[in-house]
Parts: C-alpha cells; structure tokens; sequence
C-alpha cells in the first residue's frame, strides 16, 4: 500500500464502508483504527441525540477517504 488508489487502499476504504477503522487496522494503523471504530460506534450508539451520529457519520466518511489516500510513512508525497 505505498501509492494513492493501490488495489490495498480500495480494499482499506471499502472496509471502513461496513465497520469504520477496519481499513486503517489493514493498513497497519492500530491508532487510528481505534479511534475511528470508538468515535463512529459512539456515536451512532446515541443515535437519539442526532448530533452524535451526525459527528459519527462525517468521521466514518473521513475514515474512508483516509483509507483511500494513504500512502505509507515510508513514500515522498
């Protein structure tokens, strides 16, 4: 996964469409894996409060598009 739209980056943003930070946790990014998943389900577990799961809906889109344009600590940008 060293380039922006390598087959692993799809693969990574198609994951975080079903379970948000599961395509970082691919990637080998267990922070941000953690972060995404305890944001997301949070907040779409307060579904009720409208807010949280607006907050939780916009960071899984992020979760996504981080996915889908990573490119490795290793690669020039």
């Amino acid at each position: 996964m060293t380039r922006q739209g390598s087959t692993g980056n799809v693969i990574a943003a198609l994951c975080n469409v079903f379970f948000p930070g599961l395509g970082q946790l691919i990637q080998g990014r267990p922070l941000a894996a953690l972060i995404f998943a305890i944001v997301c389900v949070g907040g779409y577990a307060l579904w009720w409060l409208v807010v949280p799961a607006i907050i939780a809906a916009v960071f899984q889109i992020w979760a996504i598009i981080d996915a889908a344009t990573y490119q490795g600590e290793n690669s020039l940008r």
